[in-house]
């Protein structure tokens, strides 16, 4: 495992939840971190607090990453901020509404299929160009456990789009290998402490799912957050197309 230390990341969705743990764990390795936010800064001004009590740098830039200029602004200035980019986390995404597929109108598919691929796909295009110059670059990608099963009842959009991701990411890694960018994805469960399912998961339904899962417990952003710093840190390593999947062992592939 390589060494973080004055490697330059950028972390989709960096104000709340796994996206924090992410930029929080990537700091405390050594990196400095141009951190992506939409909603709020409460999170990333913390997290550049921590950077710079690190003697490490970090700054927050804002979205809408379903929108190409606004993706296109990000990206540079985030990748101008740390002066290249060695690794990407693609964080944002998120489930919008429970709908079963007789509620979906095309609306709200455009709307679930753009915040959880379109953003990954516009983000990892256009840091693309900063990733291949490092020559060991490293992208992860968040998916789903839902993208695995199906998920729970409502999320049959969100679940086709997670799915997509991990199909995404194989895919990708074909194409980013020979520039020496690696590709991996994780997909998490139950992840409570995330606005995710603060806002979409009952505490009866987080407790009937908890009693489902072999490890006993639901997970927390830092069991996410380890397992991407893992990733990152393989930066010159020799995995690439993977997902681990991060669920206490309701599904093993």
């Amino acid at each position: 495992m390589g060494t973080l230390k004055g490697k330059k990341a950028f972390v989709t969705g960096a104000e709340q939840g796994i996206g924090y743990a992410v930029a929080e764990s990537l700091i405390k390795a050594g990196c400095d971190v141009a951190l992506h936010f939409f909603q709020g800064t409460e999170g990333p001004e913390k997290l550049v607090k921590l950077a710079k009590s690190l003697g490490q740098k970090a700054a927050y830039f804002s979205g809408d990453l379903t929108i190409e200029d606004q993706v296109k602004d990000c990206v540079q200035k985030s990748a101008e901020f740390l002066g290249g980019m060695d690794i990407l986390v693609n964080n944002v995404g998120g489930l919008i509404a429970r709908k079963s597929l007789v509620e979906v109108d095309m609306k709200f598919y455009n709307i679930v299929m753009d915040v959880n691929l379109k953003t990954m796909v516009l983000v990892t295009r256009d840091c693309i160009p900063y990733l291949e110059k490092t020559g060991a670059a490293s992208i992860v990608n968040l998916a789903s456990l839902a993208g695995r099963k199906g998920g729970h009842g409502g999320s049959l959009i969100y679940s086709a789009s997670k799915g997509a991701v991990l199909t995404f990411t194989r895919a990708l890694a074909g194409e980013l290998g020979p520039k020496g960018i690696r590709v991996n994805a994780v997909a998490p469960g139950l992840i409570l402490g995330t606005r995710f399912h603060n806002t979409f998961t009952t505490q009866e339904s987080a407790e009937e799912t908890i009693k489902g899962i072999p490890l006993g417990r639901a997970g927390n952003i830092y069991d996410i957050a380890r397992a991407i710093t893992f990733l990152a840190s393989e930066y010159d390593g020799f995995i690439t197309g993977e997902t681990i999947d991060i669920n206490g062992g309701v599904y093993c592939a």
